[in-house]
């Protein structure tokens, strides 16, 4: 099943290079595909077993034996609702698309698609090396989206991207061989992440530590490592960023699936620091979002502040924390999702993100105002909507091991309601500003179908976290006990500096 999720947005990529269809026909065929996606991750999703907390739907077959690589994949706890939420975001992205499609359908649809393809297969990888190349995978559709249909600086940003993303990428294939060389050395000739997790018991060099943080930092990205995303974002085709949030939940991932188990000594040493900086990006990001014109770079920096949550979570070395991290990612694809698509809307009917010069949008778009609404209350972390949930679990987890930074970061709680509210009521009260209207036309019915799976998965979610936490807490619980039984000694000693019993 986890090959068939990898290999059918391949197929249906290739189905449209190779036949040269309509745009019309392109644009079907693609969604088509997606919704196949979504379908059998919804089968994936019910015969998960919530009680287990290893791998399940395993596959594994040699590809380089003399190396000891293998393809080798499977879905636990951690990466069930990845996989899952990858999947659901596919037809939404595509089908938000759709106007940008009509010039451009072959490029969309086989782009879109193999970012599905890549983003499944780095969350599914259960061996090293082939989730290197996952990662490698997913990055250059997105790398081409910027590059070739994104805005008037397109350019600079797509290079930036590749920049920053190569870095991190070539940093993480120095650890990978440096953990083979290590395992090999214990007489493990392999590069299966149980395998190498064996190996590193008794410790590992830190060097090989700090460069799968600065290779998953960047991909979250935690701050000062972040300047490459509001440039990304802002320049990306705005339908596309449904499903390019996934990209910074895969940094997030490696924190919890390699870090965790291989690194549990170095973790526990530099939590602090990390947190420090996760913490920063919490309040700098939100600062940034208050001082941006442009609303989508304003939901750029929001997103800075949203993963910096994520972190403060999985850095808190306990399940709630974990498990807050984990529901945050999901909860943040969705919220900013329908918010970037909303912007988007807003961009193909009056032709401008620019919040200063836009107002009186609600008189004119009434619907599109309310699904506004609501994406905004879902990102403030309103009660009783998904971000809630999320932000209570990533702070109750952090809040006995850190409370001073967890206070200071319930200021970015404050500063985003601050600069969300004031966002929404610049952007759809007072006075229009603009008399340029390229569609007066509100929520369309295609539109609407877009946004509505996205409000509801909002309101579920706030309701019935246990939808979610439910299947992943076995697997989280497994994860954290065995990294916090591995780093009991240096736990024992900062939770107690004075030596006292």
């Amino acid at each position: 099943m986890i090959t068939t999720l990898i290999a059918l947005p391949v197929i249906g990529a290739l189905a449209i290079l190779v036949f040269r269809s309509s745009a019309s026909a392109t644009r079907w065929l693609s969604l088509a595909f997606a919704l196949a996606e979504a379908a059998l991750a919804a089968l994936l999703v019910l015969g998960f077993d919530p009680g287990s907390s290893g791998v399940q739907f395993a596959e594994a077959v040699a590809w380089v034996p003399a190396l000891g690589i293998q393809y080798a994949v499977g879905v636990d706890g951690i990466s069930l609702w990845m996989i899952a939420l990858t999947a659901f975001l596919a037809p939404i992205a595509i089908g938000a698309s759709w106007p940008l499609m009509e010039e451009h359908a072959r490029d969309f649809g086989a782009l879109l698609l193999l970012l599905t393809s890549g983003l499944i297969g780095a969350f599914a990888a259960t061996d090293m090396v082939l989730f290197f190349v996952f990662w490698e995978v997913m990055l250059i559709p997105m790398y081409l989206l910027i590059g070739m249909r994104g805005g008037d600086r397109r350019i600079g940003a797509a290079i930036k991207f590749f920049i920053y993303t190569a870095v991190g990428s070539l940093l993480m294939l120095a650890g990978i061989i440096a953990l083979h060389v290590h395992a090999s050395s214990k007489g493990i000739n392999s590069f299966a992440i149980a395998d190498l997790v064996r190996a590193a018991q008794g410790g590992v060099p830190f060097w090989i530590f700090l460069v799968f943080v600065l290779a998953f930092a960047i991909k979250v990205p935690l701050f000062p490592l972040h300047t490459w995303l509001p440039d990304a974002y802002t320049q990306a085709p705005l339908p596309t960023l449904v499903l390019g949030t996934m990209l910074v939940k895969v940094g997030a991932y490696g924190f919890i699936r390699f870090i965790y188990p291989l690194f549990p000594n170095e973790l526990a040493l530099n939590a602090n620091w990390l947190t420090i900086l996760a913490v920063i990006g919490i309040i700098y990001g939100a600062l940034c979002a208050i001082a941006q014109r442009d609303l989508v770079r304003l939901l750029a920096y929001s997103s800075i502040s949203h993963l910096g949550f994520v972190l403060l979570g999985i850095l808190a070395l306990n399940s709630q924390g974990v498990m807050g991290g984990l529901i945050q990612m999901v909860n943040h694809s969705i919220s900013a999702g329908a918010l970037f698509i909303v912007a988007a809307m807003i961009a193909r009917r009056v032709g401008s993100t620019d919040i200063v010069n836009l107002g009186g949008l609600a008189a004119r778009y009434p619907l599109i105002a309310a699904f506004f609404l609501l994406s905004m209350f879902s990102s403030a972390g309103v009660p009783g909507l998904n971000g809630f949930v999320g932000e209570f679990l990533t702070m109750l987890g952090a809040f006995q091991p850190r409370q001073r930074l967890v206070v200071v970061a319930a200021g970015g709680v404050v500063l985003g309601a601050i600069y969300l509210v004031w966002m929404f009521q610049r952007l759809m009260h007072g006075r229009q500003k603009t008399q340029t209207v390229i569609d007066g036309r509100d929520l369309t019915m295609r539109e609407a179908l877009v946004l509505i799976p996205l409000a509801v998965a909002m309101v579920w979610i706030g309701v019935r976290p246990n939808t979610l936490l439910g299947r992943m807490e076995s697997s989280v619980a497994v994860t954290v006990e065995q990294a916090r039984t591995a780093a009991a000694p240096i736990l024992a000693a900062s939770s107690n500096p004075t030596g006292r019993p």
